[in-house]
């Protein structure tokens, strides 16, 4: 394993990235057993806490699964397969539930509130997935696709809605990320057009139609 040994500044930085790295290139292979935690504080020439708190990052970003008594497992080779692997089922529907309620009372506030400026980051971020979409960046159109939803929220002009949508951030990334059907090409993925439009025109029955709609879409077909 060529890992190399660490400075002393950014330790454990240090140490996520060659395990990281470890990770994506496919040294470790999903599904293998990573070296025990004596050989990696040989090979890296750190302590065993900085070790631990390595692992403890990358497991808490689901590339990594710490099974008791019997090691430590490469779970997945980025975040957003983590967050895919991590997130299913029951937790994947509450959090689409709640998104809906959310969203649904952010678009229509966001349809009388918005202004001129915030429709124009709307539309520019809409643009942005789309266009990832139809490449199959799947990491671009998850990062285009969450900033969209927290800023519609954000165009409710509602302190408080805004806040508590803000605190799931990590939660709607993820849900984003479970919910991306890459088997599917991306013009087959769900639309937010008819959502923009109305927030655009001023409908406010009818942005809150459309954002309940593609929620239930997506609670139909993953969960």
């Amino acid at each position: 394993m060529p890992l190399a040994t660490t400075r002393r500044a950014g330790l454990v930085d240090q140490v996520i990235e060659q395990m990281r790295s470890a990770i994506t290139t496919g040294e470790w292979p999903v599904g293998q057993r990573i070296p025990p935690e004596p050989e990696l504080v040989t090979a890296l020439g750190v302590g065993r806490n900085t070790v631990r708190e390595a692992v403890r990052a990358l497991s808490h970003a689901g590339l990594l699964e710490v099974r008791q008594g019997d090691g430590t497992f490469v779970r997945a080779t980025s975040e957003i397969s983590g967050a895919v692997r991590r997130m299913c089922g029951t937790e994947l529907k509450e959090v689409l539930q709640v998104r809906r309620t959310l969203e649904m009372e952010g678009a229509r506030l966001a349809a009388k509130h918005r202004t001129d400026t915030e429709l124009a980051r709307l539309t520019e971020l809409l643009h942005k997935r789309d266009a990832a979409m139809e490449d199959e960046q799947w990491a671009e159109v998850i990062e285009h696709d969450t900033a969209f939803h927290v800023l519609l929220v954000q165009c409710s002009h509602n302190t408080l809605l805004a806040e508590l949508y803000q605190g799931l951030t990590e939660a709607v990334k993820a849900s984003v990320a479970a919910s991306v059907d890459t088997s599917q090409p991306g013009t087959d993925q769900v639309s937010h057009t008819g959502l923009l439009h109305a927030v655009r025109d001023g409908d406010q029955e009818k942005a809150a139609i459309e954002a309940g709609g593609f929620f239930e879409e997506l609670i139909e077909k993953f969960c």
